[in-house]
């Protein structure tokens, strides 16, 4: 079994996603296990196969043993197999949360959730680490279609809101695989480490630098990076909760890291053109941490303030790509598994406050720390991580973004970070505001029968992946030498 783990990690939630339907017909509750104990245990094969990679390098896995380019390949190298654990895990986490969203709904609505959430994280997964760049494409619209149903789940206005994500997303995954198909025809091969090799002599011929400028867009509206973001606000406000909890913390940063993927794996960073485009890429993300943090403090509703906040921490992502330097590219990923946890969870606690009081308001969050001690202590960790305080993951991540400014005198971006972190303690600090110093007039009654403030199943996922963010801060200094520090430096440019 360890020998097909690399195939088991993606194979074994596609597997439960297409007997999800049945099994709920048979027992929802049975459904609902077997859908956790695949997902736990395709997070039990992502961490072998991390473990692996870090003891004896990479991992090649080849379908039907045909070696590349002419057959199909997974690549699992450090960087990506940490991805692959990060989504896994979280999407374990949030299948246990989503219980009591689903336990008073039939069989049919279960199935249907278990089996689209399974085909998201299929995708997702199958992105991260195939080595074929049309494959990875299949997985794209497997997790977007899969995607765009979740959120029309959420009802009348999920289902605008999926509309809105169709259209703009099949313009992205079109940019992309025209991008794939350009690439083909000079190259002839679909293999991404044989297109890399292809590639280096051919990179300034204009039809290399349309497949450049098609991913750029393609991968940037998946994103939402600034200004390709306009399907991201609705969808992330609108959506089924535990659905959202895990695209909101996930599909974003997996497009990012196809992306990074693409630039500085296979274009290489070498052209002057793709070295320009990372430039433009920088700029645009640097104006979007400004625009979505200021966004984000017009908003009243939680979710969607969280929504323009995703935008400006997409940014940093971006921001950390285009300075290309090792300190950049390990603040670039440390954000990506940073940002994944804390906006996964912040989600899950706006789900929590929807379901339990049918509120979602940040002004009518009164005193909800007396009524959600442990609930709002952990939104405490994950808003001081967003900020950027010590010792939280996310004073890390722009710590070494800001470093990676600093080697390239790039004074520009360190202002940036400065700004966005001060209005992040704006509008957090607002709500900490409300759920911890006002007064409340009205008394929000609960509509959960829960001895405690949330059902075990939903309260341990927002303390375990707040305990996360807190760890991964902690220890950022072992995560950055074990896994990111030795997966950057041959792409570095």
């Amino acid at each position: 079994m360890i020998k097909h783990a690399p195939a088991l990690i993606v194979i074994i939630p596609l597997t439960i996603s297409l007997l999800a339907p049945l099994f709920a017909r048979i027992s929802k509750e049975m459904a609902r296990i077997i859908l956790v104990a695949g997902l736990a245990a395709s997070t039990y094969f992502s961490f072998t196969v991390l473990f692996q990679v870090l003891e004896t390098g990479n991992i090649h896995y080849y379908f039907g043993n045909w070696e590349p380019p002419w057959g199909i390949e997974y690549v699992l190298d450090t960087l990506n197999s940490a991805i692959a654990l990060m989504i896994s895990f979280i999407a374990t986490v949030v299948a246990i949360y989503s219980k009591e969203f689903l336990k008073h709904e039939g069989w049919l609505k279960n199935g249907t959730f278990n089996a689209l959430y399974g085909l998201v994280v299929t995708g997702l997964l199958g992105m991260v680490v195939t080595g074929d760049a049309f494959n990875l494409y299949v997985f794209l619209e497997i997790s977007s279609l899969s995607a765009y149903a979740l959120i029309a789940m959420g009802g009348q206005r999920g289902t605008f809101a999926a509309l809105k994500y169709l259209l703009i997303g099949t313009i992205g995954a079109s940019f992309y695989l025209l991008g794939v198909g350009y690439l083909y025809a000079i190259t002839g091969t679909l293999n991404m480490a044989d297109m890399a090799l292809r590639l280096r002599p051919l990179m300034d011929t204009p039809v290399v630098l349309f497949a450049v400028v098609l991913m750029f867009v393609g991968m940037g509206i998946k994103m939402g990076l600034f200004p390709l973001h306009f399907w991201l606000p609705d969808a992330y406000t609108y959506a089924f909760p535990p659905a959202i909890a895990f695209i909101a913390g996930t599909m974003t940063k997996v497009s990012a890291y196809v992306l990074f993927r693409f630039y500085d794996y296979i274009f290489i960073g070498n052209s002057a053109f793709v070295l320009k485009a990372l430039d433009i890429a920088g700029i645009l993300a640097g104006i979007g941490i400004i625009v979505g943090s200021v966004m984000a403090i017009a908003q009243k509703d939680f979710r969607r303030m969280l929504a323009y906040s995703s935008i400006a921490q997409i940014g940093y992502i971006v921001v950390g790509f285009s300075i290309g330097n090792v300190y950049a590219l390990i603040g670039a990923m440390f954000h990506i598994a940073n940002h994944a946890l804390m906006k996964s969870a912040l989600f899950l606690i706006a789900g929590s406050m929807k379901l339990k009081y049918n509120e979602i308001t940040i002004d009518k969050f009164k005193e909800i720390f007396k009524k959600m001690p442990l609930t709002m202590y952990s939104f405490l960790i994950l808003a001081f991580s967003m900020v950027g305080l010590p010792p939280t993951a996310g004073f890390f991540s722009k710590w070494y973004l800001v470093l990676g400014a600093l080697e390239k005198d790039l004074w520009i971006y360190i202002v940036i970070i400065i700004i966005s972190s001060i209005l992040n303690a704006v509008y957090f600090f607002r709500i900490i505001e409300f759920a911890f110093m006002k007064e409340a007039v009205a008394e929000l009654k609960s509509q959960l029968k829960s001895k405690l403030e949330l059902p075990l199943t939903m309260l341990v996922p927002i303390i375990l992946l707040s305990l996360l963010v807190l760890f991964l801060g902690i220890f950022n200094e072992e995560v950055v030498s074990t896994v990111l520090f030795y997966a950057l430096p041959e792409v570095v440019n």
